[in-house]
């Protein structure tokens, strides 16, 4: 199979660069982040991105960021959690390994920590996030070819059970 050994789907907050960075290691690949190939093309964080262009201008150059990610990475690859809004994004994740890495709305609170440099959880942080959850979460479930449940786990903990879930063995 070409392309990443793994690509990581979830929301905001959830803990993909972090059981990303996990993965690479014991896999013994390279992480590669969307959101952080975003910032470093635009010289901007994600947040400006948004209040400068606009969301459509984001979502744009997050589909690119995913499509580029997916032809040219070979390690793990870790997705912003909006790339799914996208359906060319979704085509294009067929046939990879992705996994989604799910949480309940009250770990996502505590996690993200209502943090202000998220933008779609500006206002009313739980609302915002049960909504977006809301619609993503089919899509989420309809790119994955496994999900893995992050509620109560540390980040070793869930990379390894990414690991048995894709039957993948450490380097």
């Amino acid at each position: 199979m070409s392309g990443p050994k793994v690509v990581l789907v979830g929301p905001m907050g959830v803990g993909k660069s972090t059981v990303g960075a996990l993965l690479a290691e014991r896999l013994g690949a390279a992480l590669r982040d969307t959101d952080e190939d975003i910032v470093a093309a635009q010289g901007r964080t994600i947040a400006e991105i948004f209040v400068d262009d606009g969301e459509e201008r984001f979502r744009a150059l997050e589909k690119a960021a995913v499509a580029a990610g997916l032809a040219e990475h070979d390690g793990i690859l870790a997705l912003g959690g909006g790339a799914v809004l996208d359906a060319d994004t979704r085509a294009l994740l067929a046939g990879h390994r992705v996994v989604y890495l799910s949480m309940d709305v009250e770990e996502a609170v505590g996690r993200t920590g209502l943090n202000v440099a998220r933008p779609l959880l500006a206002v009313n942080p739980r609302k915002q996030w049960r909504e977006l959850m809301e619609a993503r979460r089919h899509l989420y479930t309809e790119v994955a070819t496994v999900v893995v449940a992050t509620d109560g786990r540390g980040p070793d903990e869930v990379a390894q059970a990414v690991l048995d879930a894709l039957e993948l063995k450490q380097a």
